[in-house]
């Protein structure tokens, strides 16, 4: 992956990261539109898709990358199998730990 692939991964998964403690993402939705299957297509004020946990579910284990950016003590409390401790505040200068070659999906409660 060359060098501007790189930074743009990097900036799109600080903006996940940030949504995750946004007011935003705790507001109204800008949008919402009725899908044809009766799903509800809703769009952030900072863009980030969500997925429900039946689409999480969906996903293969092999394509996926899980992230969890709590802190130490909620991941020891519990957390998705298979998922991988990077603390919100440790992304940036964790990020040669993200596949390249996966979907990367982060959660935070």
């Amino acid at each position: 992956m060359n060098h501007k692939s790189l930074s743009l991964l990097l900036l799109l998964l600080a903006a996940v990261v940030a949504a995750c403690n946004s007011a935003d993402s705790r507001k109204q939705p800008l949008v919402v539109a009725p899908q044809s299957q009766g799903q509800i297509d809703t769009a952030y004020a900072d863009g980030i898709p969500r997925i429900t946990i039946s689409e999480f579910q969906s996903l293969k284990a092999g394509d996926v990358f899980v992230v969890d950016v709590r802190n130490q003590a909620a991941f020891d409390q519990g957390h998705i199998p298979g998922a991988k401790l990077i603390p919100v505040g440790e992304v940036a200068t964790r990020i040669a730990e993200f596949p390249k070659d996966k979907k990367i999906v982060t959660y935070c409660s």
